[in-house]
């Protein structure tokens, strides 16, 4: 570009930094131009890109009068793009992470997230490889004459300059560590400069915490009965029972209680007499049942007597017959 039309370069990112309510700085290292041009295409309708050396970044920014907007001067390192939108930043920025794609590893390269390495088997045999992995600090062994590696580590971590050794590590286990993408190194929206580290949490995560700490607090309401819109019902519920509960206990009569009260005494004066001894019969009752038994059992005997009697008169009958003859 020609120093005389800097200026008007100037002018139009200002005009396009006044225009739009969310500006970004990104990083455009080793983007290639293919997929920058794909990506522009995909932000159609919602942002556009506009690259240009920082220091005109920075002038474009001065010339605008937002609130905090010259902080974005401090991000500048590097080559830079501005990345203009009226979407929301944090949308925008899960946005541009997805559409990053896979690629091996480069000695000097930077990452962006720790690269990690998972326990589990390999494809290879015994040899070697052993040094290979061993050198950025995994512990291997050998399992059914594959190496294993026995647990997860942590390789390089983000920032931090991958080195020769985990370039062929990666190849090794045909890792493709690196993302091309836009890198989203901050934004500005409505007087507030978010960095990436912000910008880029994990929205389930961050879901999951507030999901548990409302469900501590709600537990926290309830057993202090602190009275809240959310709880007021359950409060009201519980104090209830308790109530009741107590006038139970007490035999504090109430007309809503009343039933209750009625039961369980039935069911008490019935656990009380069956735990009393059973009486014992008058003894006049044992007499007279003793001589109902006693007649009972002489009633008893004479029909027998009785046949004993026929049978040895017959006997005697039939013995006189005989001798007649």
């Amino acid at each position: 570009m020609l120093r005389k039309d800097k200026p008007t370069e100037v002018k139009k990112l200002s005009e396009l930094i006044k225009k739009y309510r969310a500006v970004g700085i990104v990083s455009m290292k080793a983007m290639p131009a293919k997929q920058l041009q794909s990506i522009r295409k995909d932000l159609k309708g919602k942002g556009i890109i506009r690259a240009a050396k920082n220091n005109m970044i920075a002038r474009a920014l001065d010339a605008v009068d937002k609130p905090n907007i010259d902080k974005l001067k401090e991000k500048l390192k590097g080559p830079c793009a501005l990345l203009l939108t009226n979407e929301n930043a944090f949308k925008l920025a899960r946005y541009l992470d997805k559409m990053k794609i896979p690629t091996a590893a480069k000695k000097g390269d930077i990452p962006s997230k720790d690269i990690v390495i998972t326990k589990g088997p390999t494809e290879h045999p015994p040899g070697p490889a052993i040094s290979t992995l061993q050198k950025v600090g995994l512990k291997t062994s050998v399992v059914d004459g594959k190496i294993n590696i026995m647990e997860d580590k942590v390789v390089c971590k983000a920032g931090q300059e991958i080195t020769e050794d985990m370039v062929n590590v990666f190849s090794l286990l045909k890792m493709e560590p690196m993302e091309i993408g836009l890198d989203i190194i901050s934004v500005w929206e409505d007087g507030t400069v978010y960095d990436k580290d912000i910008l880029t949490i994990d929205e389930e995560e961050y879901l999951n915490k507030i999901t548990t700490a409302c469900q501590q607090a709600f537990n926290l309401s309830m057993n202090i009965g602190y009275p809240t819109k959310q709880n007021i019902e359950l409060i009201i519920q519980k104090s209830f029972i308790e109530a009741k509960s107590l006038s139970l206990e007490a035999g504090i009569l109430d007309k809503s209680i009343i039933g209750e009260l009625l039961a369980k005494a039935v069911a008490e004066a019935k656990a009380l007499e069956e735990g009393l001894p059973k009486e014992e019969k008058p003894k006049e009752t044992k007499e007279k049942n003793s001589e109902e038994d006693k007649k009972t059992s002489e009633s008893q005997k004479e029909p027998e007597e009785k046949k004993e009697d026929n049978e040895k008169k017959a006997e005697e009958d039939k013995k006189t017959k005989n001798k007649d003859i």
